[in-house]
């Protein structure tokens, strides 16, 4: 159908109907686009405008096994450090306040200062206050100390004068254990300042003595021993870092060896 307007100057346009619909989501001809309301699709389907989507975060855990590493990394090496340096400060205080810091230690020196005189030279038998003994007079001839290992008694008029040189002498019960003295022994063999015996009548199964000290104890186990061996070997020497510990007596036997035979001064 055509509708025709009157003629003149003005004249409306001519609309021709063609029977079709516009086609969905597009304006009608003639309609100014973004006008009118949202058609369907743009409105979600009539529930109004589609909220926009949040992206998704995705955390990243952090490895906790390097963290892990370098945590006991720095506490082991402060604990070595301060291992160190408790070490060196223990180890720069004198070799007394070390001694009498030595859990069950007896210090001799302090409590009779007499009997720790030494240089007191005398034949024969000699008796002794403390058993085993830890100073007094001795005989002129000292027990070889150059990591003896006696299995017999020796005599302790001999083993004092090694004292006195600053030997440590190891005694045990003759009933301790194998075992055990097969410990004490890896202590003594083959260190100079050094000798061990069995001991009859010990009160305890190991007695260590140097001049004026002693520790007696249970089994060769106790960490006391090399304590004892490292604090006070050649220091608890009276007669200096020089005094021997060869040419002494090798011979096993309680009675002391008055045999004529000239020792030397030392």
């Amino acid at each position: 159908m055509s509708i025709s307007t009157p003629g003149g100057e003005q004249r409306r346009p001519t609309v021709v109907s063609t029977g079709k619909k516009p086609a969905a989501g597009r304006p009608a001809s003639g309609a100014k686009a973004g006008s009118g309301k949202p058609t369907a699709a743009r409105a979600g389907g009539g529930k109004g405008p589609r909220k926009p989507i949040a992206p998704v975060k995705v955390s990243q855990g952090r490895a906790k096994g390097p963290i892990i590493l370098f945590v006991v990394v720095g506490l082991v090496a402060a604990g070595i450090i301060g291992f160190g340096a408790w070490a060196a400060f223990q180890g720069s205080k004198p070799w007394e306040e070390r001694a009498d810091a030595i859990s069950g230690i007896v210090n001799y020196r302090e409590k009779d200062p007499e009997l720790v005189k030494g240089s007191n030279h005398q034949p024969g038998p000699i008796k002794y206050t403390v058993s085993p003994p830890v100073a007094g007079p001795h005989n002129q001839a000292w027990q070889n100390c150059m990591g003896d290992v006696y299995d017999a008694p020796i005599a302790n008029e001999h083993a004092v004068h090694s004292l006195e040189h600053g030997a440590i002498w190891i005694t045990y019960r003759p009933d301790l254990p194998a075992d055990q003295v097969s410990k004490l022994a890896e202590k003594v063999r083959g260190n100079e300042k050094m000798l061990m015996s069995p001991f009859e009548g010990l009160d305890k199964p190991i007695s260590l003595q140097a001049w004026g000290y002693q520790l007696k104890l249970d089994n060769a186990d106790d960490s006391r021993i090399d304590e004892f061996v490292k604090t006070l070997r050649v220091n608890a020497s009276i007669e200096g870092p020089t005094a021997l510990c060869n040419q002494g007596i090798t011979a096993t036997g309680t009675t002391p060896r008055d045999d004529g035979v000239q020792m030397p001064t030392q």
